[in-house]
């Protein structure tokens, strides 16, 4: 029996159509459908992980490039607003974007089949060309003038970063599931979404670029941009970037001057001097690009913002002559000192300087702060630019003996006004704001006046200052809102009118408007003493008010109305033509190249 139970077994071992069977398996139907049930839900688990990274990177990428352009988009304005200005930079960039979104969003196929290489490899390439080509098309800022300019530079850079990045989004859209929408939404749900996602992030960094403006080398308009380059380089390598883009990374290393460095502000100097200017010290800030310059020939210095001039001062008087010795310097504008006349104006109950307390709300180069405590009256300013006021005090003669309040003047006089221990504590105001060709409107609404009413001296003066075309609305609109507060004003230009001007040509000046208190009681001057004037030639020439302006001179504004805060439409709608005249102004006020090169 053994021999042949042994054949039996090696027959069994040796038959490869007999699968041996462990009695101590589980091998039955039940768990042969259980295993089929369990591969089954691991093929559906891994098929859901798949789709679930799959979309996941659909959206990481649209999210990437959106955000990207979109900070880009406040990063192109602002290497703008140097050479334009604010107001007249952002009047196209709205219409480029819509362009691009267009051509954009309905080129996208076409760039994929026309193109060796996917379209994403193009955007860093043309995002670090940018600072060059608008370091180039500067030069031709006068001949293009404020009105075409932000719009062929923007054409030229922004656009075409912007409608690449726009046609990347389309394609990775391309492949997002919308199958759980209802068909009317599925069709625009992409574009809609990516727009307005663009936009709050736009919108978000619009707010916080100005807040952490020129804290670091990245933090400045050039230098955003190089970070936006380099972000770009991350989500897109490419073989090409190299080769293609090299030559322009040399130039904005080596000799673009408008990179934020000790050795780019050295040889902007260099060839600055050439022309008779130097700058002394520059810095971005939340109000705009800062800058402190000075006209080695003519021998004055002045501080700029963007592209308007905050004041300036003869630095030439400061070193010899009968005014060396001087505690206020010489302003290259009569309109400062004529702000000093807020003395001058004949109340019931005269203060003694010594007595006497002032505010004044925006810093310039401090001019009138610095003839104030020179008079010693107790002077408080209030600035909101922490750079402005330290330019200030370190290169122009701003003495120290005065209160500096770093905020924004609508939020200290509303404090103060709102404050029963601080009200009417001031003799004297001087409100003297204004840049890029437009008065900050929030400073000259009804509600603010009132809050300055309230920290007036009932037997106090107030003088502000207004730059402002006549031949437009907002020098009345301004004039009808301050005479609703202060009942008593007169108002005085700068320089005479020119009749030459015309009627419905450009009349930008400068005006100050006095006012009191007293009622309906006609406002006067004193006649200036010898200590009025602090020894100055500027003070002896400008600092009584000659050149009144009568109601007919305000006759475009006068059906206007007021200002006030829940309506401020009524100026907004005048910025662009205030603006682009002002460039204009400026423009003759200083010479091309300043301006050009920051």
């Amino acid at each position: 029996m053994a021999p042949k139970s042994g054949k039996k077994s090696k027959q069994t071992a040796t038959n490869p159509t007999q699968p041996e069977i462990n009695p101590n398996s589980s091998f039955t139907p039940e768990s042969f459908e259980q295993e089929l049930k369990a591969l089954a839900a691991k093929a559906k688990d891994e098929t859901w992980t798949r789709y679930a990274a799959e979309q996941a990177a659909v959206y990481f990428k649209s999210i990437t490039v959106l955000t990207l352009i979109a900070v880009y988009s406040n990063a192109s304005q602002l290497a703008l607003s140097p050479v334009y200005g604010s107001i007249p930079t952002s009047r196209w960039h709205t219409y480029v974007v819509i362009a691009a979104c267009f051509t954009g969003w309905s080129s996208n196929l076409y760039l994929d089949r026309v193109l060796p290489f996917k379209p994403a490899k193009l955007l860093p390439i043309i995002a670090i060309c940018i600072p060059t080509i608008q370091f180039f098309l500067y030069r031709f800022s006068g001949t293009l003038t404020a009105y075409w300019g932000p719009l062929v530079t923007e054409m030229l850079t922004f656009y075409p970063l912007m409608s690449i990045s726009v046609a990347c989004v389309a394609t990775y859209l391309d492949d997002i599931d919308l199958s759980r929408l209802p068909r009317w939404m599925a069709g625009s749900a992409p574009g809609l979404g990516s727009y307005v996602f663009y936009l709050a992030v736009e919108t978000l960094f619009a707010r916080l670029l100005p807040t952490y403006a020129g804290k670091s080398f990245f933090n400045t308009r050039v230098g955003i941009e190089l970070a936006l380059a380099a972000s770009y380089a991350l989500f897109a390598p490419s073989k090409y970037l190299v080769g293609m883009s090299s030559l322009m990374l040399l130039h904005t290393a080596l000799f673009n001057t408008h990179v934020q460095t000790p050795m780019a502000l050295s040889s902007l100097n260099v060839s600055l001097a050439k022309t008779g200017w130097a700058i002394i010290d520059r810095q971005e800030s939340l109000t705009g690009y800062i800058s402190v310059i000075e006209s080695l020939d003519q021998g004055f210095r002045a501080m700029r913002c963007d592209h308007s001039l905050l004041g300036g001062e003869w630095v030439r008087f400061q070193r010899e002559g009968p005014l060396a010795d001087n505690r206020v310097a010489e302003p290259i504008y009569g309109v400062f000192a004529m702000l000093e006349a807020v003395r001058l104006v004949k109340v019931p109950h005269p203060v003694p300087d010594e007595d006497a307390r002032a505010l004044v709300i925006g810093m310039g180069i401090g001019t009138t702060p610095a003839a104030l405590v020179a008079h010693g009256i107790d002077t408080t300013v209030v600035e909101i630019d922490p750079v402005v006021y330290e330019f200030a005090s370190k290169y122009f003669m701003l003495p120290s003996n005065h209160t500096g309040v770093i905020e924004d003047a609508v939020t200290y006089a509303a404090r103060r006004a709102n404050s029963s221990s601080s009200r009417e504590s001031f003799d004297y105001i001087i409100h003297d704001v204004f840049t890029g060709g437009a008065e900050p409107v929030a400073l000259f609404t009804l509600e603010f006046l009132q809050n300055l009413d309230a920290l007036l001296k009932v037997g106090g003066v107030i003088a502000i200052n207004y730059a402002g075309d006549f031949a437009l609305p907002p020098p009345g609109v301004i004039v009808n809102t301050i005479r609703h507060v202060f009942p008593s004003c007169r108002v005085f230009r700068e320089h005479e009118y020119d009749e030459k001007t015309g009627q419905g040509k450009q009349d930008f000046a400068n005006m100050v408007i006095f006012c009191t208190k007293l009622g309906n009681k006609k406002l006067a001057f004193r006649e200036p003493t010898a200590q009025d004037l602090l020894n100055s030639p500027a003070r002896e020439a400008f600092l009584m008010p000659r050149y009144e302006v009568t109601d007919k001179d305000l006759v475009v504004g006068a059906g206007e109305g007021i200002l006030t805060s829940n309506d401020t439409q009524k100026l907004v709608k005048w910025h662009e033509t205030s603006a682009l005249g002002h460039w204009a102004v400026m423009r003759v006020v200083l010479p091309d190249t300043v301006w050009v090169n920051w």
